[in-house]
């Protein structure tokens, strides 16, 4: 059995973790799987519950710059986004300091680790009580739709994991973006949560990595969330959809197309960021209404690809991939 945790037993989650437990828990982006770090039986956990490839790497989640710095080797580019961004949607690959407490599995056996500061209350509440690197990918199967409630939580890893500590909604609802400064040019690895535009303010151009699909193929995955097919609903999603059927469901942005079986509304305005907070609930809600309704597709309208549109096309075009 799963236990459901409130905001007020933060404690009790701080000690499930210490004692080798998983707990899911909030952050601004999604709701993470929490393991302590240090733990290679509890990292190995991770991956059995979420059914997760093992050279997919985690990311460690620490309550301050200082902290994550003490895993961790930074250069002038690490400080100035960590002064930007942390806390909050950014996670840095940087390479990990010879007297490194994590878990050589939480990185794949890189000599590289990701890490981050969220921008949570109860998530920054808990690393603190917790005092030790908490890896933590999203809190769902693997491959499956992210989740941004607790609900969410319990719906893929019930019964699976000790405890999901719930904070109510994800407020950003996409998970970090993923930055690799272990080179001398810095690479945006996963868009997320901060836009590579506010990246750029800070430090400069910022490169792209391999094709998803070479990076997969040569098991080179240098960050959490780079497998190809990722965030999928059960029902095939289709792409840059400019018209829709009676049997599909349609992920509407802007005005939503006429004819679908189902609709969920990413944003009537056209508001990229609202779009992100919903996306992951979307497709969640469309992937069980089609089901439902006995419905083949999800189709899926455009999504600008600037700020966080770009995020949200990458998870979109990995929830489109072949299985």
């Amino acid at each position: 059995m799963t236990l459901t945790l409130s905001p007020g037993q933060i404690d009790e989650a701080a000690a499930l973790l210490r004692g080798g437990a998983l707990v899911g828990f909030p952050t601004e982006t999604v709701y993470g799987l929490g393991a302590d770090a240090r733990n290679a039986t509890a990292v190995a956990g991770i991956f059995s519950a979420k059914g997760r490839p093992h050279f997919n790497p985690l990311i460690c989640h620490l309550p301050d710059a200082d902290a994550a710095f003490a895993e961790v080797l930074p250069d002038d580019r690490a400080r100035a986004l960590a002064a930007a961004f942390w806390p909050g949607p950014l996670s840095l690959v940087l390479p990990r300091r010879a007297d490194c407490r994590v878990d050589l599995l939480a990185g794949a056996g890189l000599d590289t680790l990701a890490v981050r500061v969220p921008d949570h209350p109860m998530a920054l509440a808990l690393l603190r009580a917790a005092g030790v690197p908490v890896a933590a990918p999203s809190a769902n199967r693997s491959g499956e739709v992210s989740p941004t409630t607790a609900a969410h939580v319990l719906q893929g890893l019930g019964g699976r994991i000790a405890a999901v500590l719930d904070g109510g909604p994800c407020a950003v609802g996409l998970e970090s973006a993923v930055l690799d400064l272990t080179g001398r040019q810095a690479v945006l690895l996963r868009p997320g949560g901060v836009a590579a535009e506010a990246i750029e303010a800070v430090i400069g151009p910022v490169g792209r990595p391999l094709p998803l699909s070479a990076a997969e193929a040569s098991r080179s995955l240098r960050s959490p969330g780079m497998m190809l097919s990722h965030y999928a609903p059960s029902l095939p999603v289709r792409l840059m959809a400019g018209d829709v059927g009676a049997e599909e469901a349609l992920l509407a942005f802007g005005p939503p197309l006429p004819g679908a079986g189902a609709v969920w509304q990413l944003s009537e305005a056209g508001d990229v960021v609202e779009a992100a907070t919903r996306l992951f609930a979307g497709l969640r809600w469309l992937d069980a209404e089609g089901a439902r309704r006995g419905l083949s597709g999800i189709a899926a309208m455009p999504v600008p690809d600037h700020g966080l549109g770009a995020a949200i096309n990458d998870r979109l075009a990995r929830a489109a991939a072949p299985r």
